[in-house]
């Protein structure tokens, strides 16, 4: 009776072993170095929004021409939105002669493709505080980050082009102008 049993016990531990998941691994989009030149009050964000396929806590990366992949075990730290405006919030500052403004963010796409590249278009608009709708700067960038095959070489990607998001916002800030995605 003592050898069915040790063989039962066995079986059981297989079975356990096989059953194990890989472990999550959880990413950012704020840099681990914040630019030291930061000066002058923040820009507030009145709001972000993101296409809703990709926001979400895990990472979704496109395959092919028209397909999308969810990594169940590469997650944000947040939701898409919840992380682009923590990152924004730490690297937006109000340097320029127009006063206090504010922005709001809206996300036109942002792709992920390892071994590619990372891409984020977005239609951003300043709004001078107290200001009128008219007084609006409307402005658009399309900002693109080579990237490595690997989930960090993608997540640093889309690090550099919220750092450049963020310096043409602060840019636009100090002279009431769209800059050009350089």
């Amino acid at each position: 009776m003592a050898v069915p049993l040790k063989i039962t016990m066995l079986a059981a531990f297989m079975l356990l072993g096989a059953c194990r998941s890989e472990p999550i691994n959880f990413h950012t989009l704020t840099p681990v170095e914040l630019s030291a030149s930061r000066a002058g009050a923040q820009i507030p964000i009145e709001g972000i929004s993101v296409p809703p396929q990709v926001d979400r806590p895990q990472i979704v990366i496109r395959q092919g021409n028209n397909g999308l992949a969810i990594l169940e075990t590469q997650w944000w730290g947040a939701s898409l939105a919840d992380e682009l405006r923590s990152a924004l919030s730490d690297q937006l500052s109000n340097t320029g002669s127009r006063g206090n403004v504010s922005v709001r963010i809206d996300v036109q796409r942002f792709d992920s493709i390892p071994g590619q590249y990372g891409l984020i278009d977005v239609k951003w608009r300043l709004r001078p505080s107290g200001a009128a709708d008219n007084a609006l700067l409307t402005c658009h960038s399309t900002l693109q980050t080579p990237s490595g095959p690997s989930i960090d070489e993608l997540v640093a990607a889309q690090q550099n082009n919220v750092k450049r998001l963020a310096a043409l916002i602060n840019q636009a800030a100090g002279n009431a102008r769209c800059p050009s995605a350089s």
